[in-house]
This record gives structure tokens, sequence and C-alpha cells, in this order.
């Protein structure tokens, strides 16, 4: 069989391209469905500052900032003000969010698309027995090579794209989801695994549509279809990949492939790939199902436990300009608030005085 990848190669470099071009139609799909970004204040020039954060830390501790405030001359309060407005600066933006999320929603739609069109018609859709019938001596469609291509230069470009797009809570599991994927569509590619292969892919595309575009929903705050649309995803997400994933696929690599073959290394070296993935589908489903139960319960989904939402690090933090001028407002302010308290308490204690002095000639 015949690799052939040098079109596969030309797929992968222009992925990432791709994706930018794009954020061209996002933009103004973006401003449409009025998709608002956070105004956010620019921390001012500061090259020590600057070479701190860059190249050492982003969150300084308690003496570094010390220390920089000795270098620059200012407060360790304008330090860390600096710093907040710093990290708020480099975050990504709703709009940036929106585009990354649109433009996955249409790999992944297409992807489907074309997956589901090109195996509606062949036998082991429907009888998985046939993906071992005639093993290792089966051809391969050229629908199924480009589609291998398809998918195997998407998530190389998430792999290489993963420390520049937007940071999610899920990163560690993302970067191995992203290997595991990798390895097992090359080699399932190489092995002649393409049967089973195509079912594999199907079944990741079958859901991930839905979250993208509940994503979008999200980003542009509607949030009652964005609600929706997850618990529509978090349906199919359960289903595809606790039921029907390791049901159908893992159980015909598992067991039904020991009938028309021996066991041999691409057959163990499978099949540990396959269970790498569905360890990450339990740790997905148990977030997932997290999220459920709030919307369920408290009547919202409060934040996105899986890929789609960004790290705690990427927490929006409070703006606070740390100049002098308004901390003495606010000092003053506070010291107003305290004044008028200590008035109602003088008041009340002088009330409840002459209440006590106007009840003791009586007593006598």
């Amino acid at each position: 069989m015949q690799l052939g990848w040098f079109p596969g190669l030309l797929w992968r470099i222009n992925v990432p391209f791709l994706s930018r071009l794009f954020r061209l139609v996002a933009l103004p799909l973006s401003r449409v469905l009025g998709v608002k970004d956070r105004i956010r204040i620019r921390a001012p020039s500061i090259p020590k500052l600057e070479a701190f954060y860059k190249q050492n830390n982003r969150q300084p501790s308690q003496s570094e900032v010390v220390s920089l405030g000795k270098q620059c001359g200012l407060s360790q309060r304008k330090i860390q003000t600096w710093f907040r407005h710093r990290r708020n600066q480099d975050r990504p933006s709703n709009t940036r969010k929106f585009c990354e999320a649109s433009w996955r929603f249409v790999f992944y739609v297409a992807a489907f698309s074309a997956g589901l069109a090109s195996l509606i018609n062949t036998p082991w859709f429907w009888d998985h027995r046939e993906c071992w019938r005639g093993y290792p001596k089966q051809p391969v469609a050229e629908a199924h090579y480009w589609y291998y291509v398809l998918e195997m230069g998407f998530y190389l470009s998430l792999l290489l794209c993963v420390s520049v797009d937007v940071k999610r809570k899920d990163f560690k599991e993302q970067v191995i989801h992203h290997i595991a994927t990798l390895f097992l569509i090359g080699f399932s590619y190489c092995a002649n695994y393409v049967r089973v292969g195509t079912l594999v892919m199907l079944v990741h595309d079958s859901s991930d549509f839905l979250l993208e575009s509940a994503k979008m929903f999200h980003y542009a705050v509607w949030t009652r279809t964005c609600d929706s649309l997850f618990v529509v995803f978090a349906l199919v997400f359960l289903v595809t990949r606790l039921v029907v994933f390791p049901g159908r696929v893992v159980h015909t690599t598992l067991v039904v492939s020991l009938e028309f073959f021996q066991p041999f290394f691409g057959y163990y070296f499978f099949n540990a790939l396959l269970l790498v993935l569905q360890a990450l589908h339990i740790f997905w489903a148990y977030l997932i199902l997290r999220m459920v139960y709030k919307f369920v319960f408290l009547g919202k989904v409060e934040r996105d436990e899986r890929s789609d939402e960004e790290s705690d690090d990427d927490e929006e933090e409070p703006e606070d300009d740390g100049d002098e001028c308004s901390w003495e407002q606010r000092k003053g302010a506070i010291n107003s608030k305290l004044a008028s308290l200590a008035n109602n308490c003088v008041l009340n204690n002088l009330t409840n005085q002459r209440s006590m002095n106007s009840r003791l000639p009586k007593a006598r």
C-alpha cells in the first residue's frame, strides 16, 4: 500500500494559514452576533518590568516586588498594579476566542459530513466484523485516504499551535489527546487499520461541532441558545464516547479482531492508544456531568468545565489603576462612611440615654 503523504504534508502546512484566513470571515460574524471585548487598561512602558515579565515570572513574589520597586523607584502597590494590567493585556479577547471556535466549528462540520458521506455505504459501518474480513489485504478508497489526510493535518496543527492558542483548563489532557490521536491515525494507516480508524475519527467528530457552536454563542452572550446547545452536546458526547466508542469500536479491536488473526505488536499498540483516548473520555465526561448538574439544579451553566473554557490562570483580574489619587478618593469615601456610622452610633446612644433619663422620674 502506497502512503503518498506529500498531499497530506501540504495540507498540514496550510491548516494554520487557513485558520488565520478564516478570521476574515469570523470577525464580521462576531460583530453581527454582538461579541464584545472588555476594555482593558494597558500597562505603561517600563523596560525593567517588561524584561522581568517576559524572562522571569508573570506573577512575582513579594520579595521580587520589593526588589523591582527599589530598581524602578516605584511603590509595591504600583508594581503589583503594573503586573496585573500586563497580565490582563495578554489575555485573549472574546473576539479572538470566537474566531478560534468558529474555525473549529467549520472544520468539525466539514470533517463529520465528509466522513459520514464516505462511510454510510460501507459494509463495516453497519457490521463491525467487516473491519477485519480479509485483513490485512484490504484496499483503501481514495475518499478514506483524503479523510485521513484531513484529520492528520488538523490534529497536527492543533498540536503545533497549542502553545499560542487560547489556554484551556485541560491543557495537559489536550496535548496527550492530540499526541495519542496523531499516533493512532498514523499507525492505523500504516498497519492498514483504516476501516477501524475511520470509525474512530467519525465518532470523535460527531459531538465536537456542537461544542464549538455552543462556545460561539457563549462569547456572543446568547445564553439560552448556548445552554440548549450544550445540553445537546452533553447527550451526544456521553452516548458516543461512553457507549458507542467502548461498546462497538474498542470491543471490535480487542475481541472481534481475534477471530480473524493472532495478536501482534500492532494489536497491542493500537488498543493501548484507544484505551488512552477512552480514559480521556471518562475524564471529560466527569467534567461535563458536573456542568449538567449545575445546569439542572442551579438553572444555568456557570462555567465550561471541559476544554472550552480558559484555565483558572486566565481568569480576568479586576482592573485597578493604582493611582494615589484614586486611592485617596477610596480612602476618603471609607472615612466618610465610618464617620456616618459613628455619628449614627452616637445618636443612638444619646437617644437611648434620653429615654432612660425620661423613665427615671417615673421609677422614683
